[in-house]
């Protein structure tokens, strides 16, 4: 049976590399995208190489990056332009395998094992794929190669990133070069994990991979198989195009532009994000029965908030019965101290067009509303129409139909 040979592919800096590629002027400046500190978003989302050089890095505040380096250039991001670059990518993937799969906006794993009699070996696809990518956008791609998309992952992380042709393969003949490193730095290790990893003793990969995978089975159960497999590099997960098709659940979640106090505004935000989670439920064909509502505490020193759950006794994409589910929650579980961020989703999903009636509850009427709504939203956009509570002062509906992912168009 012939090896898989399979690329994970990563954008260098991608958002700075973005606005490099649009802007010639920045081509030798450092670099950082970062969003509005105004509104509680000022931190680092992406930094160039010669930013990071200054010891820029991602996440951190952007204050603290202008200590460090004053002369840098600080872009607002322009989310679409990102998401419309990464579509051209992934199309440029596609070229040399159709085999592509999204893993997030700048990574995307291929299984090129049928591709060599068209491109040349996997080394000489990496280049020439390389090379395609800084041609049409002009950003420099890293490429990991692994029999599995583990392998190819942590190749990219720990090797590809850091050395001079962006190009790497791990496999089992140098799993040993992996092994070397400090267990931080393997894919699913966060610095939790790794907080417990080094209270057994644990401190590199390679002690992990030969840990006994039992004594892990029976500390942290199928998860604690999941680490030793990682460690050793077995994945049988494919590569596939259908990840993405069927989601487990839709939500939305966002940071306040200040804090907020009084439950009537926080009300408002929530009906606000309900009727996002109902719309793009809709938008994607899904209802569902579990409401989830999630607060984050503004104390950053002690940190308070919920995440709490219900299921309803019937599946719905309608936002006034999320919005009912989710504020009882919000009244159940808020400790009355002044919030930060705000989440809703909705789990459990099935398909929309093939759902149980429930005789108490008129959801023709629900279903005709929704396609009112949906159809003036489809054809003058979200700022059309939105409730009376989204113009008060708690209202961030206006606001967000300007954004992508919390941050500008």
């Amino acid at each position: 049976m012939m090896e898989k040979i399979i690329f994970l592919v990563d954008m260098q800096s991608f958002y700075a590399s973005v606005e490099k590629a649009r802007d010639k002027s920045l081509q030798d400046k450092p670099v950082i995208v970062a969003g509005d500190p105004k509104r509680r978003s000022g931190i680092v989302l992406a930094a160039c190489p010669l930013a990071k050089r200054k010891g820029i890095t991602t996440a951190e505040t952007l204050g603290s990056a202008l200590i460090k380096c004053p002369e840098v250039q600080v872009v607002r991001p322009h989310m679409q332009l990102y998401i419309d670059v990464s579509v051209q990518i992934s199309k440029i993937m596609e070229q040399f395998t159709p085999i592509v799969e999204p893993f997030s906006i700048d990574e995307q794993f291929m299984d090129v094992s049928g591709s060599q009699r068209l491109f040349g070996n996997q080394f000489e696809i990496a280049k020439r794929l390389q090379s395609k990518i800084m041609h049409d956008t002009g950003i420099y791609a890293r490429v990991g190669i692994g029999p599995n998309k583990i392998l190819s992952k942590m190749a990219c992380d720990n090797f590809a990133k850091k050395n001079k042709d962006g190009i790497f393969r791990l496999d089992q003949s140098n799993i040993e070069e992996l092994w070397k490193l400090s267990v931080g730095s393997m894919f699913g290790v966060g610095n939790k994990m790794q907080r417990h990893l080094h209270g057994m003793g644990i401190y590199t990969i390679g002690a992990l991979a030969k840990y006994p995978v039992k004594y892990l089975i029976k500390r942290w159960g199928v998860n604690g198989e999941v680490l030793w497999q990682t460690a050793n590099g077995i994945d049988y997960s494919p590569v596939t195009v259908t990840t993405h098709d069927k989601q487990k659940a839709v939500g939305h979640q966002m940071t306040l532009p200040r804090d907020y106090k009084n439950l009537n505004e926080i009300k408002v935000v929530l009906l606000e994000l309900c009727t996002e989670v109902a719309r793009r439920c809709r938008l994607k064909g899904y209802m569902g029965v579990t409401v989830s509502c999630g607060v984050r505490g503004a104390n950053f020193d002690y940190p308070t908030g919920f995440h709490r759950q219900v299921t309803l006794p019937f599946p719905t994409n309608y936002d006034l019965d999320i919005f009912n589910a989710a504020f009882k929650l919000l009244k159940q579980f808020w400790d009355r101290e002044p919030i930060r961020s705000l989440g809703v989703s909705l789990s459990n999903l099935e398909i929309s067009n093939n759902y149980q009636l429930d005789l108490f509850d008129n959801y023709l009427h629900k279903e005709h509303l929704n396609e009112a709504i949906d159809a003036i939203w489809n054809k003058y956009g979200h700022a059309a129409l939105y409730r009376a509570s989204s113009l008060t002062g708690a209202g961030q509906a206006a606001e967000r139909t300007a954004k992508i992912g919390g941050h500008y168009k």
